[in-house]
């Protein structure tokens, strides 16, 4: 199928920014095989054109790499649908239900290019981290500032290592509700 006979879906309340749209890019174009498994959900404008109601940005990354042409198995077309299922299938395909299991990720696939693969992975305290200069501010003084923190108790492995440099500021003190 010529690309030409594809546009971008004109309502489209998706975007994809530099950095996110490069590894779009860069993981089409490594792995092109992937649009087989995982078509653009099109359908038939009134100009007769194709455009995606899931696969919009994929499309936007085949142009940026210049595709003249694809396979017709990259399509599937939806024109039987009626416009609210095409409504709904436009947000529900961009819906992100779940969450990454980080632990699960670092420690079973943690070798691989994650991060090249599109997943934001979180950097906790490591040494790719930036250096920011340490900036001093004059503090007038208080006799005490309280800040209360609540979540739930499964997260508290993710905040610790946070809380634990806090901890070391001196004058900081901690106090753990029994909430």
């Amino acid at each position: 199928m010529k690309l030409s006979k594809l546009k971008l879906n004109p309502t489209n309340p998706r975007i994809i920014k530099d950095d996110k749209f490069k590894k779009l890019v860069k993981s089409i174009q490594e792995f092109p095989e992937m649009m087989e498994k995982r078509p653009m959900v099109c359908v038939t404008d009134t100009d007769g054109k194709l455009y995606p109601l899931g696969g919009n940005m994929r499309l936007k990354a085949l142009q940026e790499l210049k595709y003249k042409e694809i396979p017709d198995n990259w399509i599937m077309l939806a024109d039987e649908w009626t416009e609210e299922k095409r409504n709904r299938f436009t947000i529900s395909d961009n819906v992100s239900f779940g969450e990454w299991d980080f632990d699960e990720l670092f420690n079973d696939w943690g070798d691989l290019e994650l991060e090249d693969w599109g997943i934001d992975m979180p950097n906790f305290g490591g040494i790719d981290e930036p250096k920011v200069e340490k900036e001093t501010k004059e503090i007038k003084p208080y006799k005490q500032t309280h800040i209360l923190i609540s979540f739930s108790p499964e997260k508290i492995l993710d905040l610790k290592s946070h809380l634990d440099e806090i901890l070391k500021i001196e004058g900081i003190e901690y106090e753990q509700s029994s909430n």
